[in-house]
């Protein structure tokens, strides 16, 4: 499938993608854990922006739109669309407040806001829950599009292709710290756009779709192009439009668009120069990221379906696959078969770029947590920089082996995708809320974080043993989020309200004034219509 072409360009990217981080870590040398884990605060918004849209992007997004798109057309992609609220709200709200309040990581925020052993355990827990249990299913997910592809790309077996990403994500993310990462990220994002581009044209121009006009006119196409549901469908109006819209993005937990921001957000936001700068680079990603970024991926995903009608067309494109594998999602796979060489090669590399860029901000966030979270404010308090360095190392090598033994078992992108948000239902209101409502308080927050989870886990695999009538997803979604939402309650009324100290310093540092909440709503919402109107406006003119 490559020619000496295609090997030449993926020997090349590899080895600016490791002279980057190199670079940056012979400068950066014994500079201590705030270069490593937060490069001192130096980093500029565009930076800043285009690592967040890095991170966001995995070797799974190509698969995600194909799989949304196959099925449910580009409307179905608001599944996905309304968490741009989210990212709004983090933007004129929530970014400067991150920065604000200095903390190294998003969960040492507990030990801020909240006091004594419940915020203490909450910040252990936490750390643990999101930075090793729940970023295991997040990787596993995102690995689960390198075994499709990397099958198709390279045909060895699953467990060569989670070997080789394992090793060269671990090298990779711990090279350098944050700031070898951020700057790795502006090359890999550039490759993977480049990449993308080219299995679209290619898409178009293949024999079974005959360019762009019989592209766009094909009543297969034309009939997904409509950017909302059809509202005489119920049932696709409440699952793909109104739950998105009305409840998910300001209620669910999701990697990326965490209500109020978190995880690699939160950790590229507190690099920033100043909060100005941290305002821009999440302006900037979620232009991007929503905007900008999809549309070569929707193009292809278009294409796809006439190459490619059904999944025996798919599976004949794709002889010698697992069966198994074979679901709406693999169509971009087999379509990256029909990119002639001397091109296949820069494509490989992008969808490499893709994955290890997510990877590694995982595999970053991941051991951030362990070391800072768990690590010095549990094991060892006295531990120095030098040693928290090392032990983010060492966890980073445990994420990695983690995450590729679990990847083989999650069952599709959409499967992951919905998992993910399943699992933080009912939480996500309350990241909005404990910056300004007092009353909220670290039981609040562990109560919701358990409950969510259990009632996803029951949802999931025990309702389908006891009841013979299934469950929609936007049902399991809804009952989570109610029994989430009644339990969280309740414990916030039945427990004591934080300390009255605590509160009064926790205000100081941040200077969370609500009278700033209704201009950071109007704002959210304006510049939210902007960039829907900037996707709209794209779509347009690409489908003319």
């Amino acid at each position: 499938m490559f020619n000496s072409l295609d090997y030449l360009e993926i020997a090349l990217f590899f080895v600016i993608l490791l002279l980057i981080p190199a670079i940056a870590a012979i400068r950066s040398r014994g500079k201590g854990a705030n270069e490593y884990f937060k490069s001192a605060g130096t980093m500029p918004w565009w930076l800043i922006g285009i690592s967040m849209v890095a991170a966001t992007t995995s070797t799974n997004s190509a698969n995600l739109f194909t799989e949304i798109i196959r099925r449910d057309g580009l409307s179905g992609n608001w599944t996905w669309w309304a968490f741009l609220l989210t990212g709004m709200l983090t933007v004129f709200i929530y970014s400067k407040l991150w920065v604000r309040s200095g903390a190294t990581t998003d969960i040492s925020f507990y030990e801020l806001r909240y006091s004594g052993k419940p915020a203490a355990f909450l910040r252990g827990f936490r750390a643990l829950y999101l930075g090793v249990i729940y970023n295991l299913v997040v990787m596993a997910t995102v690995l689960l599009g390198a075994i499709k592809i990397g099958v198709v790309l390279f045909g060895v077996p699953a467990y060569v292709i989670l070997i080789v990403t394992g090793v060269v994500s671990f090298i990779y993310s711990c090279l350098s710290g944050i700031r070898g990462t951020i700057y790795t990220d502006f090359f890999l994002f550039t490759v993977v756009m480049i990449g993308a581009c080219v299995v679209m044209y290619f898409g178009v121009h293949h024999p079974a779709v005959g360019g762009w006009a019989n592209l766009m006119s094909s009543p297969d196409v034309s009939s997904r192009l409509s950017f909302f549901p059809d509202f005489s469908d119920t049932d696709a109006l409440i699952a793909i439009f109104i739950i998105p819209v009305a409840v998910q993005w300001w209620n669910v937990w999701y990697p990326g668009s965490e209500p109020g921001g978190g995880g690699y957000i939160v950790q590229r936001v507190l690099t920033a120069k100043s909060p100005n700068h941290a305002v821009g680079g999440t302006l900037f990603f979620n232009i991007l990221n929503y905007a900008l970024r999809p549309w070569p991926w929707y193009i292809a995903a278009f294409a796809s379906i006439l190459i490619f009608p059904n999944l025996d067309s798919i599976a004949a494109a794709l002889p010698g696959v697992d069966p198994a594998l074979i679901k709406d999602d693999m169509a971009y796979p087999a379509l990256i078969r029909t990119v002639p060489n001397g091109w296949v090669g820069l494509v490989a590399a992008s969808l490499m770029g893709a994955l290890f860029s997510t990877i590694a901000a995982h595999i970053s966030m991941g051991a951030n947590y362990v070391s800072n979270d768990i690590w010095k404010r549990f094991i060892h308090k006295e531990a120095g920089d030098r040693e928290m360095i090392w032990v983010a190392r060492a966890s980073s090598l445990i994420l990695v082996v983690a995450g590729c033994s679990l990847a083989p078992f999650v069952g599709s992108a959409k499967s992951g995708f919905d998992l993910m948000v399943q699992i933080g239902a009912g939480t996500g209101v309350i990241f909005l809320l404990r910056w300004f409502w007092m009353r909220i308080n670290a039981w609040t927050e562990i109560v919701a974080m358990i409950v969510s989870f259990l009632a996803a886990v029951f949802f999931q695999l025990v309702w389908p043993h006891i009841s013979s009538e299934p469950l929609l997803f936007w049902e399991k979604l809804l009952w989570t989020i109610a029994v989430t939402t009644v339990c969280w309650l309740v414990a916030t009324f039945l427990t004591r309200p934080e300390k009255s100290e605590v509160i009064a310093n926790f205000k100081s540092l941040v200077r969370a004034d609500g009278r700033d909440v209704g201009k950071g709503l109007l704002k959210m919402f304006f510049a939210s219509m902007a960039i829907f109107a900037l996707m709209w406006g794209i779509g347009k003119l690409i489908t003319l």
